[in-house]
């Protein structure tokens, strides 16, 4: 697989990682068969790897998949939230900065954090003591680089200016492309890369969820007014869409959906997330689909001309993470 920096910061990883998070959560395979899948990733070629500490036991299955790959690996975690529970509220004091760092790192079989994100902004910490906070963890050893996740541009540039930031991880797709509008020119201007979670619609660009499709009732989409079946139906164009398009590309809906995010920027790297081996192999099958720039015209085109119904997170989501 190719490799892409993510920003000027030297750090260089598969052009597609792997978004571990719905490995423990409801639904999710066996242990044993989420070390399976980790490992078949990085056998086919993946080196980037995404989890947290707001993931439950996931940091746990994540280094112990990866211990006997870990120099042949990029690990990503986050800090943030209190108690690592996004329902607890926001917390990046620098003591608890350190404390999930240090916790982190033994859950992760490790002795050093390659990717450390702020997993949301904390209003009641300012950036600069944050950024500040991670410098003192880089120089210790115990950290690598630093991340920001769902910020601001205003947040980016202030935590910048203390300590590069090297990524920043946010929902971006062709269900979402808000980024487009001040974060990817802010990005390319001062040379950090992007991390799009979620970079299949949360699985709608598929082509697999329509609405007549019955999500399960532990299915935490149920949650999202985006799923709603109301407006999935609305939304159906926007697969429409990719589908025609994976048609003429002799490819899939999802690859589609990642080659797209691929050909925006060279410095973007999709996290897509899978709980099944044929859709991991199929995920990598995107980094294959090349769209020239007369096609991603045409796409660009046509996506602007569909309107997304519904919010991404339901609102006392919104208010509690930070999250627009």
């Amino acid at each position: 697989m190719k490799t892409r920096k993510l920003g000027n910061s030297g750090l260089e990883v598969s052009a597609l990682g792997f978004g571990c998070m719905g490995l423990s959560f409801p639904n999710a395979p066996t242990k044993e068969e989420s070390i399976k899948l980790i490992r078949a990733a990085v056998e086919n070629g993946i080196t980037f790897f995404d989890t947290a500490q707001g993931y439950g036991e996931n940091e746990l299955l994540v280094g112990e998949a990866l211990e006997p790959f870990r120099k042949d690996v990029v690990i990503a975690t986050k800090f943030g939230f209190k108690d690592g529970n996004v329902r607890n509220g926001l917390d990046s004091r620098p003591e608890t900065i350190r404390a999930v760092a240090d916790a982190s790192l033994k859950r992760l079989r490790t002795d050093v954090i390659d990717l450390f994100y702020q997993h949301r902004p904390d209003p009641n910490v300012p950036i600069e003591v944050v950024a500040g906070t991670v410098q003192d963890l880089i120089a210790a050893g115990k950290v690598k680089y630093f991340g920001l996740s769902e910020a601001s541009a205003d947040t980016i540039r202030k935590a910048h200016a203390v300590l590069p930031v090297t990524a920043l991880q946010s929902e971006y797709s062709m269900f979402y492309r808000e980024p487009e509008t001040e974060i990817l020119p802010l990005l390319d201007e001062l040379g950090i890369g992007l991390v799009p979670f979620s970079p299949l619609g949360k699985g709608f660009l598929t082509g697999t969820i329509n609405a007549n499709v019955e999500l399960d009732k532990n299915d935490t989409r149920n949650m999202l007014p985006r799923f709603s079946k109301e407006n999935r139906e609305s939304n159906q164009a926007l697969v429409d869409l990719v589908i025609n398009i994976a048609k003429q590309k002799n490819a899939t809906a999802a690859q589609i959906a990642l080659a797209w995010l691929l050909a925006q920027k060279a410095f973007i790297v999709p996290i897509p997330g899978t709980s099944k081996m044929h859709r991991l192999q199929e995920n990598i099958g995107a980094t294959t689909v090349s769209l020239t720039p007369d096609e991603l015209s045409n796409i660009n085109t046509a996506l602007s001309a569909i309107p997304i119904s519904g919010e991404r997170y339901p609102a006392e989501i919104r208010s509690s993470a930070g999250r627009k």
